[in-house]
């Protein structure tokens, strides 16, 4: 019988320190929620940090995911040149656009902007870099002034009204030199760049290619 209430008295202890546990743990809990409350600039910079925090991971995902599309072929050259591809089908609807329809003549040429700014940050700390290094300066020097040219044009297309009809013809003339500027890299300099470079070189400078696009994926 003794042995019994013994037993019996520990099994309450436990049970009762066990309640004094959660107890305790629970009034922490409370006491931090009650601390944020009584302190909303603390609280409204937590929910702001975690915010942020969100936001840069949504951002490394979607650019990890533009830019892997992007590099699927696994070759700088034809990267580039799908790129080329993307941004002459985003000319084609912006030359189908009238001049009452400005706000889609205004996305398509932010489209475009941005790919084409992706495109140059790619080509001018990678592509052109490497030329240069393979002998070839005049010709990097001469495709990075173009590149000049072209953010010309969209200098001048941004700020003319997009309803004038000028405009398109003005887009028309960015779409001619860029295509010819592109036929000359496609058709002539990159598949002699990468011919002297070897497998290793041009592996080397794919993953260049793809560190700098990410920057603006």
């Amino acid at each position: 019988m003794a042995t019994t209430s013994e037993s019996s008295t520990g099994s309450t202890g436990s049970a009762s320190r066990s309640n004094r546990s959660a107890a305790s743990r629970q009034s922490r809990r409370n006491g931090a929620l009650t601390s944020l409350t009584e302190h909303p600039v603390a609280f409204g910079a937590a929910a702001a940090a975690a915010g942020v925090l969100a936001g840069i991971a949504a951002t490394v995902g979607r650019r990890a995911a533009v830019q892997g599309m992007a590099a699927m072929s696994g070759d700088w050259f034809e990267m580039l040149r799908a790129e080329h591809k993307m941004v002459l089908a985003l000319f084609d609807k912006l030359e189908a656009t009238s001049s009452q329809q400005t706000t889609k003549r205004m996305t398509l040429l932010m489209q475009i902007k941005h790919a084409l700014s992706k495109h140059a940050i790619e080509e001018e700390n990678a592509v052109y870099p490497a030329l240069r290094e393979a002998g070839d300066k005049e010709q990097a020097d001469q495709l990075n002034k173009e590149h000049g040219y072209v953010k010309q044009y969209l200098y001048e297309l941004e700020n003319m009204p997009r309803d004038d009809a000028r405009w398109l013809s003005k887009a028309g003339e960015l779409r001619r030199d860029l295509e010819q500027h592109m036929t000359d890299e496609e058709d002539r300099i990159f598949p002699a760049l990468k011919a002297r470079l070897g497998a290793e070189r041009n592996a080397k400078l794919t993953t260049a290619v793809n560190k700098e696009g990410f920057k603006l994926a």
